[in-house]
């Protein structure tokens, strides 16, 4: 195992003006899965994050509210440590912009750029509301568009004709905030020279510490040539006093990335282990890396690494960037239910299922990743609780039965071999954060795993008492299996991991080469992860429309009423038009499932015997979900007056009514249980 690092991990923070939302989650899980994975390799990994608590923002919504800005941040905070906390985000230390520790660091830092001669000073004109007392940034300001007159666009560019403008430049402008006219009015600002870095940055950016389409990109603009970034805001302004300055504040961007070197050094002042200075000073041997987003690129790997560089300190070793999310190949909406907040995520569904979906999504890649959520119930489904959890629950109970004691013996070196060449390959993939294709391996051996379980088949060898001994080795190299599955994806799945220890009788470890279990013994097995159920993610869905409409302004009744989620559970595309005369002619009864029996040579058959009132055989394509044990009793809706069917395996007097994306995922209709066979449906 390679020499012990030290490793400094963030990911960006998150601004203290609104919930956590699913978009938010690719980010940290990323980050979370990565740091988890150094910290199973035996490396000191520390991560540290923070809310971004400063703005105008944030300033105008606890005026809102009729709280103190520090009470709004204060709320949020302790919001966000919990969502993150529920998704097993594992932060070592999660501070806040808003601190002693970054006050301090930000002040020493500006301080350096000023004495060192890269602050500038200018008047500039802005908008400014007259009854707010306020300047307002762009996005506060609405008007029509000076090109096209498109109307309710903001002040800096057309959503509709894609021009650019200054606030002052709109047609009729409006203060979002007032709803006055703004004025223009003319302030002093301070500018960091960013332009005197360029050939700087130039190098630090093909060194290596950028993906090679985010330095292919950041090239672009350092070719165009770079502008002095604005790092002052005017008074009142929700943040930190610009020393020496007044009525000047730091603007959020400025004090934002100091908010890692806060949290750490809040951290440190906890932990005597940590010393701030070994991690940030320049030329420290340490490593530093970044996890962000695609829209702050420029914040990241242009503003930051200048300013490092002035001040003294180190420049991150990687800036880790990673694409939006989207939800049904869209971009998040709250109409359609899928701008889905955390918690509503977590009031319905279990965290690693998230946290898997992602990672078989996730790459070293800038692309944006799509959560298809038809597509994240099968996955689901299929690896985790089909293959991985599978493997335990199919051999344990052999092995408890013969007193819970693994077999020394490999019965399988070519499979344990299988494990052990490719276990360098995913932790390979894992630290190059190519985590879709370590999950790729991980169930291309959980296949390997089921078919020798399956060709083996302890359940039918256990009948002849002769052949017990081969029972407990089949079955024990099921369970190393299943070790070495949850110890790679252990990273993934950070709770599903702790029970998984408690069955095995021992610790998951990474820092050394995968080992036999040997002769040990094992815990009773208990049930690790059930199936994710897809009603719940449908009321998930038609969850988020309702907090939706409650959290946005006032809307007419009648647009309120179009507000429903699309349904996800089935594509096709909608029928022609039927008049309700036609649909009139449907005969939908209530039937009591009397009888329910395979067909023999139909894969997705079963034969129905329907009480409707009188007796009805109708085949259903249901198999795949059901047994007919499941069925036998049930009350279901069917299509009484559909003409029968002669089938290959007889007639087919009506039609069940099910639901659902197929497999597994199909469900009958139930009525009422009050219901009578034979009552008709309106």
């Amino acid at each position: 195992m390679a020499e012990k690092r030290e490793i400094l991990v963030t990911s960006a923070l998150p601004y203290a003006n609104g919930s956590i939302h699913l978009g938010h989650m690719v980010e940290t899980i990323q980050t979370d899965i990565w740091v988890r994975f150094q910290k199973l390799r035996g490396h000191q990994c520390t991560y540290v994050c923070a809310d971004d608590a400063h703005g105008t923002a944030i300033m105008l919504r606890a005026e809102q509210l009729g709280i103190t800005a520090e009470q709004q941040i204060d709320n949020i905070r302790r919001e966000h440590i919990a969502d993150f906390t529920d998704f097993l985000i594992g932060f070592d230390n999660y501070h806040s912009t808003h601190s002693e520790e970054n006050r301090q660091l930000s002040e020493h830092i500006f301080k350096q750029l000023d004495t060192k001669g890269f602050i500038s000073r200018r008047a500039i004109t802005q908008a400014y509301d007259p009854e707010k007392n306020l300047f307002l940034s762009d996005r506060y300001v609405k008007g029509s568009c000076p090109k096209c007159k498109a109307p309710e666009q903001y002040g800096d560019a057309c959503e509709i004709c894609n021009a650019n403008y200054s606030p002052l430049d709109l047609i009729d402008p409006k203060s979002v905030i007032s709803g006055a006219t703004p004025v223009a009015k003319e302030s002093m600002h301070l500018f960091f020279k960013l332009p005197q870095f360029t050939e700087f940055l130039k190098q630090w950016t093909r060194a290596g510490h950028l993906q090679s389409e985010v330095a292919n990109k950041l090239a672009e603009w350092l070719d165009a040539g770079l502008k002095e970034w604005d790092i002052s805001r005017d008074a009142p302004y929700f943040g930190f006093q610009i020393p020496g300055e007044s009525n000047k504040y730091f603007y959020v961007w400025l004090d934002a990335p100091i908010g890692y070197m806060a949290s750490f050094r809040n951290l440190c002042e906890q932990n005597a282990e940590l010393d701030f200075d070994s991690y940030w000073r320049e030329g420290s041997n340490k490593e530093l890396y970044h996890f962000i987003g695609k829209d702050i690129i420029n914040f990241h790997a242009l503003f930051w690494p200048a300013m490092l560089q002035v001040a003294g300190f180190r420049t991150p070793s990687k800036v880790c960037v990673h694409g939006f999310l989207t939800v049904e190949g869209k971009k998040m909406s709250k109409s359609r239910g899928t701008f889905i907040n955390a918690r509503t995520y977590l009031q319905h569904l279990n965290p690693e299922y998230l946290r898997y979906y992602y990672a078989t999504k996730l790459s070293d890649a800038v692309d944006d990743i799509d959560l298809n959520l038809q597509d994240f119930v099968g996955k689901v489904n299929s690896d985790l609780v089909g293959k991985v959890v599978n493997i335990a629950s199919r051999t344990a109970k052999f092995i408890a039965k013969a007193g819970g004691e693994l077999s020394a013996n490999i019965a399988s070196e070519t499979l344990w071999q299988q494990f052990t060449t490719r276990e360098n390959v995913i932790a390979e993939y894992y630290e190059t954060r190519e985590f879709a294709k370590a999950m790729r391996e991980i169930m291309g051996l959980a296949d390997l795993a089921n078919e020798y379980i399956a060709e083996r088949a302890p359940w039918t060898l256990a009948k002849d008492e002769n052949r017990a001994q081969e029972v407990i080795e089949v079955c024990s190299m099921g369970v190393n299996c299943f070790r070495a599955l949850m110890i790679f994806l252990s990273p993934v799945l950070p709770k599903t991991a702790k029970a998984s220890e408690k069955f095995l009788n021992c610790p998951l470890h990474w820092a050394e080469p995968l080992q036999f279990l040997g002769r040990h013994r094992i815990q009773p097995f208990e049930p690790l992860m059930s199936r994710v159920d897809a009603k719940l993610v449908q009321k998930m869905v038609e969850a988020s429309v309702e907090a939706s409409i409650v959290s946005d302004a006032p809307k007419p009744a009648a647009d309120l009423a179009a507000e429903k989620p699309d349904s996800w559970l089935q594509r096709a595309p909608l029928a022609a038009e039927i008049s309700y005369d036609e649909f009139a002619k449907v005969d939908l009864r209530i039937a009591k499932i009397v009888n329910a029996e395979l067909v023999q040579g139909a894969d997705k058959l079963l034969r129905l015997t329907l009480d409707i009132g009188e007796t009805r055989n109708v085949f259903a394509g249901i198999k795949s979900a059901y047994t007919p044990e499941d069925l036998i009793g049930k009350h279901t809706v069917m299509v009484a007056n559909l003409k029968a069917r002669k089938m290959k395996f007889g007639e087919s007097q009506g039609m069940v009514l099910a639901a659902g994306p197929g497999g597994k995922d199909l469900f009958i209709l139930e009525p009422h249980p009050g219901a009578e066979p034979g009552m008709r449906v309106m």
